[in-house]
């Protein structure tokens, strides 16, 4: 029971749940980019939640069936088709043997998942099948897809109802983001000045945008660390500030520490819409303190519960 690869797309591979309790190791998260879209793919296929599923990164792949299977694509506003037929996102498909699916460029929204009936069947390592490409660790050998992959799917399949996403649980995709973010351990480093710029100001997401993190343009900020502050903890969210004066934000494939200041740190109810950021995009950090943040997180979370019922697992 097969997928075929017929074209690859431009950065297409397996992901699934992060690898946890292994940073004191050097071992990053990983795992989809953005979970909350994976969460919501796997569901409508009758799927676990982290089952593995394919993350589609702004030009997709052509798929062909080699057996009948109930899919699904949420996320990114990808243009879609299966036989040639217009596909609409956010709706359980049921493709027959024979069956081509193809993905093309996202009009918003950096990424898009491909979930089917049942998961794909890809190697555990340190917990998780998800794709780590800097250490070739899990999904198809570590890597992306190329041409001529045959993407096996497990002989078990749950049954599956033909569902669609309700409207209130579909993740609006834009140009324009605005994620919370609070201060963190050396936003200190930062002018008075600075801070305020940090906070107020609309970043335009640069070509240096990929899993391990997305640089942001635009108003230069003055921080202080005199090219030798220590290594110290970093986390997905982190924004970090080199002398350069342009803040990076950091995402699921970055390492484990890092020496730059960490000015800010993107609020976790926000850290989903990180990987929907592409180059070109505009982002706004809306300053939080750290209890406001949380009672956003359990809004969140309450909000999503009835759809998503595991969904503190998830974000």
């Amino acid at each position: 029971m097969t997928i075929t690869v017929v074209k690859p797309g431009l950065q297409t591979t397996v992901q699934s749940r992060p690898r946890t309790g292994l940073r004191h190791l050097g071992v990053p998260a990983s795992g989809a980019a953005d979970p909350l879209s994976l969460a919501t793919a796997n569901c409508l296929v009758s799927n676990d939640w982290d089952a593995p599923a394919l993350e589609v990164t702004l030009l997709g792949p052509t798929l062909r069936f080699n057996t009948d299977r109930a899919f699904a694509v949420t996320g990114g506003n990808f243009a879609l088709t299966l036989n040639g037929e217009t596909l609409h996102p956010h709706e359980t498909v049921r493709a027959k043997a024979g069956d081509t699916l193809a993905i093309g460029g996202s009009g918003q929204g950096a990424r898009c998942y491909v979930a089917f009936a049942g998961g794909l069947s890809a190697a555990e390592v340190l917990g998780s099948s998800s794709t780590y490409l800097p250490g070739e660790l899990g999904g198809i050998a570590g890597r992306v897809l190329e041409k001529g992959d045959e993407l096996r799917l497990h002989a078990d399949t749950p049954d599956v109802n033909e569902l669609s996403t309700p409207a209130e649980f579909r993740l609006p995709m834009s140009s324009s983001w605005a994620l919370r973010a609070c201060d963190s351990f050396e936003t200190n480093r930062l002018t008075v000045e600075s801070r305020e710029r940090l906070f107020d100001s609309n970043w335009t997401v640069g070509r240096r945008a990929d899993r391990m993190g997305l640089q942001l343009q635009g108003a230069r900020l003055d921080v202080s660390s005199d090219g030798h502050m220590p290594s110290a903890p970093v986390f997905p969210g982190t924004v970090q500030c080199p002398e350069s004066g342009s803040p990076f934000v950091l995402s699921v494939d970055a390492g484990t520490v890092g020496g730059y200041p960490r000015v800010a740190q993107v609020s976790r109810a926000d850290r989903h819409l990180l990987g929907q950021l592409q180059p070109g995009d505009h982002v706004r950090l809306l300053y939080r303190e750290v209890d406001h943040a949380a009672v956003d997180l359990r809004a969140k979370l309450s909000y999503w519960r009835d759809w998503l019922p595991d969904i503190e697992q998830i974000v």
